[in-house]
């Protein structure tokens, strides 16, 4: 299996999750102090859109490279 056809395969496997999920969240530490012997920290928890037409958009443009991305002239 060549680069081409795996980085097709990850892009409508990624097309594919962003359409069944649409969105995906993560924890950001913001700020962190010490107080002497006290630790502070603040984490704020982050929220990501995936837009439907990226997810659509990474599948037609993977499935586009696995069906021509190895025809040579």
């Amino acid at each position: 299996m060549n680069i081409l056809r795996i980085m097709a395969i990850m892009l409508i496997i990624g097309g594919v999750l962003g359409l069944v999920y649409g969105s995906f969240s993560y924890t950001k530490e913001t700020h962190e102090t010490k107080l002497g012997p006290i630790d502070v920290s603040i984490k704020e928890k982050e929220t990501l859109n995936v837009p439907v037409w990226a997810g659509a958009g990474a599948i037609a443009f993977g499935s586009l490279i696995l069906l021509f991305g190895n025809k040579r002239d």
